[in-house]
């Protein structure tokens, strides 16, 4: 069985779309796809009417997180996604998203990058529009080659030359809503450094006190090291160990179902899930 909880779609920022995704996550041999879109469960109702049979879905965002002036990830798996209180809280992340990407345009403009809003809106499409965007206008440009290397000091990485803050959940509080909206979290990514910083481990410790249930452990941003070593905080702490993707299409180099989680896993996840359950493919449009 083999089971990818982070993905994206152009709900976000990713170069599939939501039908497409799930008919990718089908053809690459996968059992179980979770669709994680930054801030927003827009993309749902469209996977799900074209999920191919054989192929469940998990429900799910990547929630947009901040502590002690660290940017963080915060999965949040079948949690009730029109409960009022995370409902409010993911509007307000998303509604700032484009005020922020505004002000990076206007941050490189300054450094003589003629990026222009309209082409950020472009490459954005119907998804909500973020770094990402904006990193594909400055590889279209001939600014960087990649979009990885836009995630740097000299550009759009936390605290580089064109960054702007956006509102962030505090982690504390993103538990806690998505606990009371029925969900089940996993820290994304925690030791991901060529993003940026990261938070410490006794940070780790405290969210896994407040109700963490997990932290992703096999991605393609961290090495054989780190993964040794987070999976052995994950067992010190009780956190369950997840492996995903991180598809985003096009935009990235992985590829669906690059690191996996284990079905025992996978189990607990929709064990300790009371907000919304997977969703078996019957055979979509």
């Amino acid at each position: 069985m083999r089971i990818d909880l982070h993905t994206h779609s152009t709900a976000s920022d990713g170069t599939d779309t939501p039908a497409e995704l799930v008919r990718n996550a089908a053809a690459a041999g996968l059992d179980v796809v979770a669709l994680t879109d930054h801030d927003t469960t827009r993309g749902h109702a469209e996977a799900v009417a074209a999920l191919p049979a054989g192929l469940t879905l998990v429900t799910g965002a990547e929630l947009s997180c901040r502590v002690d002036g660290v940017s963080l990830h915060m999965l949040a798996y079948l949690f009730d996604p029109d409960e009022p209180a995370l409902l409010a809280e993911r509007e307000l992340v998303r509604d700032d998203r484009v005020p922020r990407a505004q002000g990076m345009v206007a941050k490189l403009n300054g450094l003589g990058v003629p990026v222009t809003w309209e082409q950020v809106l472009r490459i954005a499409g119907d998804g909500s529009v973020g770094r990402p965007h904006v990193a594909t206008a400055l590889v279209e440009l001939g600014v960087v080659p990649t979009v990885s290397d836009a995630f740097t000091p000299e550009w759009l990485a936390d605290g580089g030359r064109a960054y702007v803050e956006k509102h962030e959940t505090d982690p504390f509080e993103a538990i806690r809503l998505v606990k009371a909206a029925g969900g089940v979290t996993v820290f994304a990514h925690p030791g991901a450094h060529k993003r940026g910083r990261t938070v410490p481990e006794a940070t780790i410790a405290e969210l896994a006190a407040a109700g963490l249930d997990g932290i992703e452990v096999d991605h393609m941003d961290h090495a054989p090291d780190t993964r040794a070593r987070l999976r052995g905080l994950a067992e010190e702490l009780g956190l369950l160990v997840t492996g995903s993707s991180d598809y985003h299409g096009s935009r990235k180099t992985c590829v669906l179902g690059e690191y996996t989680t284990d079905p025992e896993v996978y189990g607990e996840i929709t064990r300790r899930a009371t907000g919304a359950f997977p969703v078996p493919g019957t055979g979509g449009a």
